[in-house]
């Protein structure tokens, strides 16, 4: 069986993918390369613990200027939290990338 493809997410959102408040993320396109239907191990970035493996729906491009209230819902926070957060994780990013997922085991 070949090895899963991962994927690191900070450890503060750890709860709300486990509970299905986060069902997405936005990333540069340095991890733009995920395909659906790929499972993906998961771990926290900053200990590198894993805690689920999550299954790929989909990977759509996204400019930054054109996140709404629909992509915080699925991140779990405010729009305005949200684009905060990623200027201070891609400073000056013009394109994201969406990676819908679904978590697969818990």
């Amino acid at each position: 069986m070949p090895a899963l493809n991962s994927i690191t997410f900070f450890s503060r959102f750890e709860t709300d993918i486990l509970s299905g408040a986060k069902t997405i993320t936005l990333r540069d396109d340095s991890e733009s390369h995920f395909i659906a239907g790929e499972t993906l191990t998961v771990s926290t970035f900053e200990e590198d613990k894993w805690f689920c493996d999550i299954k790929v729906i989909s990977v759509n491009t996204v400019p930054f200027t054109q996140l709404t209230d629909l992509h915080a819902q699925q991140e779990n926070m405010p729009l305005a939290v949200l684009k905060a957060l990623i200027q201070e994780v891609y400073p000056g990013i013009e394109q994201l990338y969406e990676i819908k997922f679904k978590v697969v085991t818990p």
